[in-house]
């Protein structure tokens, strides 16, 4: 008799999301994001801050792809670019912020007790705190510097990946296997990290997709507040902030950056919301 052969969770979950068609396309559209954002800069004639005030404004045409600017910079070279910095700061400050939220609802969970409500009542206390005005605050104290951008934003993003992390440590603490290291005794710090964490990686790059969309946004809105991203370099919401004062002479200036900005976003949600339906415990094979 033919034997069955056996399949693992993450292949579970590949299959899962292959048979999501949005999840799958966006991975595919992402990618080519990720090559205009990063190849985009090599096959342009021109650099994002090479200025040619006699190409003041000229519309898409053979030369300038997306156009120019009110300093006739090229619009493409500066889009591919601004793409680079967007991407960097949401997936750097999401880094930041799972570092962050990840070891402080694990020990949390973990410890339990009085140490548990105490650190929770924290996490409550910034909560009441509105995020872009601590972030403002951060960048006023500490100066508009590219790479304190992503540190201040995911310093204020960790808190519900702490909330989310500290649930399912709870959860798992009481389970069969934690109790077996505790009795070979483990150290609590090992049972952190190598048994707790890694049944904690489905819900943590789960959030993590849905978190890069939401720093990307919030470092937009820094952008329309001028403490984004400083001239000469150019992210997506600099960009955007750019277009939408010209729009009405330059309408290009706001249509091409918007929609790389809006194409990734939506591409970022549809793969998080695949992710999540792909790694749910509840629809994996009995």
């Amino acid at each position: 008799m033919k034997s069955e052969q056996g399949s693992s969770l993450a292949k579970d979950a590949w299959m899962r999301l292959r048979s999501n068609r949005m999840a799958l396309l966006s991975l595919f559209i992402l990618g080519f994001i990720l090559l205009f954002s990063f190849l985009g800069p090599e096959l342009c004639h021109f650099q994002y801050d090479e200025q040619n005030l006699e190409s003041q404004f000229l519309p898409p045409d053979k030369n300038h792809w997306f156009g120019t600017d009110n300093l006739g910079r090229d619009l493409f070279a500066r889009t591919s670019f601004g793409g680079r910095i967007s991407l960097a700061v949401g997936m750097l400050a999401t880094l930041v912020s799972l570092v962050i939220g990840v070891t402080y609802g694990m020990i949390s969970g973990y410890v339990g007790g009085k140490v548990d409500a105490f650190m929770m009542r924290f996490v409550d206390i910034l909560y009441s705190l509105p995020f872009t005005i601590f972030v403002i605050l951060l960048m006023v104290l500490f100066g508009r510097n590219f790479y304190l951008l992503f540190l201040a934003i995911g310093a204020v993003e960790w808190l519900t990946m702490a909330r989310i992390t500290r649930a399912q440590t709870l959860h798992l603490k009481g389970a069969e296997f934690i109790e077996a290291a505790r009795a070979l005794g483990f150290k609590d710090a090992r049972i952190l990290f190598h048994h707790i964490l890694p049944n904690l990686l489905g819900p943590i790059i789960v959030y993590a997709t849905l978190t890069v969309p939401a720093v990307m946004l919030l470092e937009a809105v820094l952008s329309f507040l001028g403490l984004g991203v400083q001239a000469p370099m150019a992210s997506w919401g600099s960009l955007i902030k750019e277009g939408a004062e010209k729009m009405d002479v330059a309408p290009w200036l706001l249509i091409f950056p918007g929609f790389f900005f809006c194409l990734c976003l939506f591409c970022l949600n549809f793969i998080g919301d695949g992710l999540r339906d792909a790694l749910d415990p509840k629809s994996s094979k009995d």
